[in-house]
């Protein structure tokens, strides 16, 4: 990164970062203050379903913070990973399109003080798994796009509207385990290049799997040349931790590659890509609302419907040496599902007139 774009990269980080201390330590009240400094006018804000997309920040204001804030008044930003980036560079075939990102994954906390979503408060503490990605420009958030793990709120409130995760589900997933995926400072060039090579040989050897050829065998993507023996893979509630490369073959990439697995639908020009940025030991990207797979089997219990699939699918990935160690993964199986016919939001709300748990 040039000189000029490191200097940019660090005020975005910087001025990301001080948007989130004032939402720690400012109250309901104050909140469209601290909003209306951050956000452009005209911003597009996208979070995972049932929110989905809202445009302008009077309407991001009133739709999404201010709920937000009266369900959880005491929420608090714990992001582990924070990074940032000029997108200067090719990635899977995608041009390089030299746009600034801010992007982080972490925990919003806070007690559940009134009903949000429709999920009943429990007046308890409450995690909430987020990725984002900002777009900023001339100094404010242009575009943003959120994860939130609106299925784990549910679970902590009581709600199961999936099957049980194939891997470990429940708790809070970690954050890096040695601690440093806070980077607002700038990183070493060459470490960037380094775990942006690996993390795109990684991909394209991922891109070699043929699902009419390869089935549930998954040797042609040669994935053991990238991952450390140690890895860790973390999804979101409905997929669960993968705390081995094994678990995460069978719990997350076989059941994937059963209900999905097309591998050349993925193109620049559907729905929006985020920055792909590299920055020292880290590196993430992701999608919103991109063509990915025909829905070809049968997925958490969804028979197939041969629909053409769209996908909101974030990764954080972390390097140690020549290899990746761990990758954050928040996936939107609330807007998946109801691509498959599936509402998981009317689940729960039957869910809660039968009085289940």
């Amino acid at each position: 990164m040039d000189t000029q774009n490191a200097e940019l990269n660090h005020e975005n980080k910087e001025m990301i970062w001080d948007f989130w201390q004032k939402l720690n330590h400012v109250g309901e009240e104050r909140v469209p203050e601290v909003v209306h400094a951050a956000l452009h006018e005209d911003v597009d804000w996208n979070v995972s379903a049932p929110i989905d997309q809202i445009r302008g920040i009077e309407a991001v204001t009133a739709d999404f913070w201010l709920p937000l804030f009266q369900s959880f008044p005491d929420l608090k930003h714990q992001p582990y990973v924070f990074m940032g980036s000029i997108d200067q560079r090719s990635m899977m075939g995608v041009p390089p399109s030299g746009e600034a990102w801010v992007s982080g994954c972490g925990y919003l906390t806070g007690t559940f003080a009134q009903d949000w979503l429709g999920i009943p408060a429990t007046g308890r503490k409450t995690n909430i798994w987020f990725g984002l990605f900002y777009l900023v420009r001339e100094g404010k958030i242009a575009e943003g796009y959120t994860q939130l793990d609106i299925l784990s709120v549910m679970r902590q409130a009581g709600y199961q509207v999936l099957p049980p995760a194939p891997g470990a589900d429940g708790g809070k997933i970690p954050g890096p385990r040695a601690k440093d995926g806070i980077l607002l400072m700038d990183s070493a060039p060459l470490e960037s290049r380094k775990t942006q090579q690996l993390v795109v040989a990684m991909l394209r050897g991922m891109m070699r799997y043929v699902r009419s050829r390869d089935g549930g065998d998954l040797r042609a993507m040669e994935q053991d040349k990238y991952w450390h023996p140690d890895m860790k893979w973390y999804g979101p509630s409905g997929i669960g931790m993968c705390l081995s490369h094994e678990e995460y073959e069978d719990f997350h990439q076989r059941p994937w590659l059963h209900g999905f697995g097309d591998r050349n639908l993925i193109r620049e020009g559907s729905g929006r890509w985020m920055g792909h940025m590299a920055e020292g030991n880290y590196m993430a990207g992701g999608i919103w609302d991109t063509a990915f797979s025909y829905h070809n089997g049968e997925y958490a219990g969804i028979p197939a419907t041969g629909k053409l699939m769209t996908m909101r699918d974030f990764d954080w990935w972390k390097r140690e040496g020549d290899r990746l160690i761990e990758n954050w993964v928040p996936i939107d199986l609330i807007d998946l599902c109801r691509q498959m016919g599936v509402d998981l939001m009317a689940r729960l709300r039957e869910q809660i007139e039968e009085g289940r748990h």
